[in-house]
């Protein structure tokens, strides 16, 4: 092995990246699919989002619109629930399964749910180590003789493996953190009547789509991590 190189990771990376766009394609479609059928109730994603957060005994939470497609998300720092303006304002089985789950969030915070403050903590290591590989893979690509006479090897690999490992670390925590989150949602959606059988079926399906991606996620970070720890542990040079 005589340097370092982010070309087998990029292949890596692609082959990750094209089943992640397949899943992402079919979540959409699944969404798409479920948005063109109106829920019996009639309830908006915010009415849905309003009640479960009132259910849960949550009264400190706003839920807010935000712009863009499969832009929702809960924001723990101002307690809001940000939902897209297709779920804010849809009335199907789609809009209750989003707004739901990010109430998910919600109730996992407001109840101190472990991974999910696990997960918060993790973001500034996330963001720095994302920082570090691109400043690495910039070094490497303009300047990859003069970083490898500065650094060694191994020390390099060293870095790129502990800031995959870290990006790593993050996805395998978040999968716990979203599943349970659809899995608060999907009960109360269940228990509380806000859907028909069939919605919640619906609801169901476009959740486990949704959960898909960050399994996918996850496998890409994971594989990635473990190619370059065989890389550092098979150098034998100083």
């Amino acid at each position: 092995m005589t340097g370092f190189t982010f070309g087998p990771a990029m292949i890596i990376g692609l082959v990750f990246m094209g089943i992640g766009l397949l899943v992402s394609f079919i979540l959409k479609n699944k969404f798409k699919k479920y948005s063109e059928i109106p829920s019996q109730r009639g309830l908006s994603g915010k009415e849905v989002a309003e009640m479960m957060l009132k259910d849960s005994g949550i009264y400190d939470v706003r839920v807010i619109s935000v712009e863009g497609q499969l832009t929702d998300h809960y924001n723990p720092l101002d307690k809001t629930v940000n939902l897209s303006h297709d779920v804010y304002t849809g009335r199907n089985a789609a809009a209750t399964a989003v707004a739901a789950h990010e109430c998910g969030h919600a109730v996992q915070h407001a109840k101190a749910y472990a991974p999910l403050n696990w997960r918060s903590k993790l973001v500034p290591l996330q963001h720095a180590s994302g920082m570090i590989l691109n400043v690495i893979m910039m070094a490497t690509i303009f300047g990859g003789a003069l970083l490898h006479n500065i650094f060694p090897i191994k020390t390099v690999l060293l870095i790129v493996v502990i800031a995959y490992g870290a990006i790593a670390l993050f996805s395998i925590v978040t999968l716990p953190v979203e599943f349970d989150a659809s899995k608060r949602a999907l009960a109360w959606i269940k228990d509380s009547g806000v859907a028909t059988h069939q919605e919640y079926e619906q609801s169901k399906d476009a959740l486990k789509w949704a959960a898909t991606t960050y399994v996918v996620a996850a496998l890409g970070a994971i594989t990635t991590v473990l190619y370059y720890l065989s890389m550092l542990l098979g150098r034998n040079d100083d």
